[in-house]
């Protein structure tokens, strides 16, 4: 009868609980899919926006795809031909719709300039950009939070006032002009790294190679960690249940990063997160000033001449990351902070 008992009352908080993981699960999901179907205006709206700055950009995609001693020979029905050869023709909602249709079913379309596929184009540039982003991420987030920690430990002192004007200032420098000092000192003056391609001679070359532009990408972004990691560290530091293992005589430095720090974490990760997509649209403007070999200097140069596939590839891109990165954290937000509502 005892074992009868404590088998049913198993089973009935064996069902509970199933219950409530029902109960905290199916909201999620539909808290997830929520946000999915939101994404899709803003994308439309978004990649329209693009393509319609394309179109109202000065001059003719024609002058930058022929030569000028040639289209002044060719008439008026072999340039409508070539237009036409090349997608340009027709209202530009059209055109807007044409390329639409071929991003949803995989084709990124084709270069204006030398007609390779667009995608196979990416590609070969994505990878270095990427791994530039990744870099001063991990490098940016490093120095931040460990900046961040130092500060909120000694405040009011001279370290903690000192880092501060550093983060403030870090801030305010803005990134092309972080780069050209860092190029000016680091690589022409003291000669410490290389500028203007990648490492190809095994993982310490690569290394060597990547840290200056990773450094100058993520310098802004170390400033926003440490100031933020900074208040976070005070905030749990200030927290009760910081006080009361103080007050049990635990070590200070077990007290600050087992209790304090562990929870101070929490924000920043969020906040590290969502930077993401701004290292990767910093990156085009590194790229171009440290030469390196990714999507910046490749995008720049569409720009320069209209070539309307890749700037729409490449604008499609940082969209779905900034898209992406801000569901990503809202998601991450709702599960660490149960006082998110998911209905």
């Amino acid at each position: 009868m005892i074992f009868f008992e404590r088998q049913t009352a198993y089973d009935c908080f064996s069902q509970e609980d199933h219950w409530n993981a029902t109960e905290r699960g199916y909201p999620m999901v539909n808290f997830t899919l929520r946000k999915l179907l939101g994404m899709i205006p803003m994308l439309l709206i978004i990649t329209f926006l693009i393509y319609a700055g394309i179109e109202l950009m000065p001059g003719d995609v024609i002058d930058f795809l022929i030569p000028m001693d040639q289209l002044a020979e060719m008439t008026e029905a072999e340039i409508a031909a070539f237009r036409a050869a090349k997608g340009l023709d027709g209202p530009m909602i059209v055109r807007y719709f044409n390329w639409l249709v071929s991003v949803c079913k995989g084709d990124l379309g084709y270069s204006l300039q030398n007609n390779m596929p667009v995608a196979t184009l990416m590609m070969q540039k994505l990878p270095a950009t990427v791994e530039l982003s990744l870099a001063s991420l991990i490098l940016s987030s490093f120095l931040g939070i460990l900046l961040g920690v130092i500060s909120a430990l000694k405040k009011g002192k001279i370290a903690d006032n000192v880092l501060t004007v550093a983060g403030m200032v870090g801030v305010a420098i803005p990134q092309f002009l972080f780069g050209i000092f860092c190029i000016i000192l680091f690589s022409l003056n003291l000669q410490w790294f290389p500028v203007g391609q990648r490492g190809a001679g095994g993982l310490m070359s690569e290394l060597h190679h990547l840290f200056l532009p990773a450094f100058a990408l993520g310098i802004a972004q170390t400033a926003g960690v440490m100031r933020y990691s900074r208040s976070a560290m005070l905030d749990s530091m200030n927290c009760d249940y910081v006080k009361t293992a103080r007050a049990k005589g635990l070590p200070e430095w077990k007290v600050n990063m087992l209790h304090g720090f562990r929870v101070a974490c929490t924000p920043v990760m969020v906040l590290i997160g969502f930077r993401l997509p701004t290292l990767i649209s910093g990156a085009i403007v590194i790229e171009n000033i440290f030469q390196w070999p990714g999507v910046g200097v490749w995008f720049t140069d569409a720009i320069k001449t209209q070539n309307t596939p890749i700037i729409m590839s490449v604008g499609l891109f940082m969209v779905l990351m900034v898209l992406l990165s801000s569901l990503l954290v809202d998601i991450l937000t709702a599960v660490l902070d149960p006082r998110v509502k998911l209905s």
